[in-house]
């Protein structure tokens, strides 16, 4: 797996519902997708990964503190459709008490690097909702620029959102 200064990545499993519980039950954590999800979204959230994690190798991880052992959040990567085009995007969401301390963009990194060098990726993106400033702000720290505005259809919602890469 992905090991970064202070991260540590793993694949998820059902032990850690309690914590994908903590990040995707949170309102504010998860404004960007239209509020947080229920215990059942939040399970089928977990299955989509492994899925993934059996489908193309990899997926959203968990993104353990080394000095800790703490689960800080997911990252990871996933196949995101953008328009009439699929690509390889880096996703990144912590728990609220682990913001503002550079674990993000550390964990971006770590997963920029795995996908260019290790996948041999050519491109690798991030799609951010518009109004999600902290989001865009990780990609650009991790040297994505925007190219795109585009809208995505989400919960019975049209979702503006960029296309940084």
């Amino acid at each position: 797996m992905i090991e970064t200064e202070r991260l540590i990545f793993r694949e998820l499993d059902q032990h850690d519902i309690p914590d994908l519980c903590e990040i995707l039950q949170d309102e504010v954590t998860m404004t960007a997708y239209e509020g947080a999800f229920t215990d059942e979204e939040v399970q089928r959230w977990l299955a989509k990964q492994l899925d993934n994690y059996e489908r193309w190798g990899f997926g959203l991880w968990a993104i353990i503190q080394k000095s800790t052992g703490d689960f800080i959040g997911q990252v990871g990567l996933t196949y995101q459709r953008v328009e009439d085009e699929e690509v390889l995007e880096i996703g990144y969401l912590l728990k609220r008490k682990f913001w503002h301390q550079g674990f993000a963009t550390e964990a971006a990194l770590g997963c920029k690097q795995y996908a260019l060098e290790t996948l041999g990726a050519k491109t690798v993106t991030c799609t951010i909702r518009d109004t999600n400033v902290a989001s865009q702000k990780v990609a650009e720290r991790v040297g994505m620029t925007r190219h795109k505005r585009y809208v995505k259809y989400y919960k019975d919602v049209d979702m503006p959102h960029y296309l940084y890469y």
